[in-house]
Parts: structure tokens; sequence; C-alpha cells
């Protein structure tokens, strides 16, 4: 049996990948894999042919930005309203590393060090993003609470 990471848009299509908060009318809300800065999520492609935003026609293209947006806007509310420090919302469509379209939203905090509160997320050593205590789990279902709330919320489901 495969893991679901190695095919993380077809898991969740099958409803098998547990990252998953929502689909969204252009692809999925996950939660990242790692949570150092609480509230990071994508949102993933339904299609996993498709390798950038310029892939899709126009009207699936705006779809999947306002998507995005969307996001932002739930991370926004969910982690203000969980951490009083929240400061803002940080949004990229990197797609260097996975071979689909995907964008990554960061929620960004007064509490990060001043060296890294100002650039990119990716700045942050791999050891701090992958450190064990900020990997999905049960100690972040406050936060897939709030997120899904706040999307169901937006989204009026």
């Amino acid at each position: 049996m495969t893991d679901w990471r190695d095919d993380r848009i077809g898991s969740a299509l099958r409803g098998e990948n547990p990252t998953v908060l929502t689909r969204l009318d252009s692809g999925f809300v996950v939660l990242g894999d790692s949570q150092f800065l609480p509230g990071y999520c994508l949102l993933l492609t339904d299609d996993p042919a498709i390798d950038s935003l310029t892939d899709l026609p126009r009207a699936r293209r705006l779809a999947f930005l306002a998507d995005m947006d969307l996001l932002g806007e739930a991370v926004a509310t969910a982690c203000a309203h969980l951490d009083s420090a929240f400061r803002r919302v940080n949004y990229q469509i990197l797609g260097n590393l996975d071979p689909f379209l995907h964008a990554h939203v960061h929620a960004r905090y007064r509490w990060e060090p001043a060296e890294l509160a100002r650039g990119p997320v990716f700045r942050y050593p791999i050891a701090a993003r992958s450190a064990p205590e900020h990997q999905l789990g049960p100690q972040h279902d406050p936060l897939r609470s709030a997120l899904t709330t706040e999307l169901r919320r937006l989204t009026g489901s």
C-alpha cells in the first residue's frame, strides 16, 4: 500500500488524505505537514496533471486564485482568534518541488525572530520547519477545527 503523501491529490480525491480540511471550487484545502507557523495551509489543484497556474484555462485560473484568497481570509481569521500575536498572511505559488499546482498560505506572527519575520518562510532553517513537535498531529485539532469552521462560514457550507 502506498503512502497518501506519495499522491496527495489522488489521495484527496479518494478521501484518503488526512490533511484535507475541505474541497473548494478549484481544489483541496489541506493543513501543512509542519505547523511551525500555526495555520500553514495549502490549496492543491484537483487535477494532478496541472503543473502551473498558466496550465489552467482563464476561468479556472481565476477560480484557483479566488480560492487562494478565500483560504487566506480563513487563515487570518482563525489564527487571529487563536493567537493574539497573529500579524498577517503570506501567499506563495512556487512549483519548484511538487509537480502539481499548489499555493502556500502562511500565517505570520509577532513572536517570530526579527531576522526571519521580514523574509520568506523558507528562510527558516529546515531543522526548525521539520522539528517533530511541529509535525501535524492531534495537538493541532483545535487549529484544524477553527480553520474548518471559518472555511465553512466563508463558503456558506
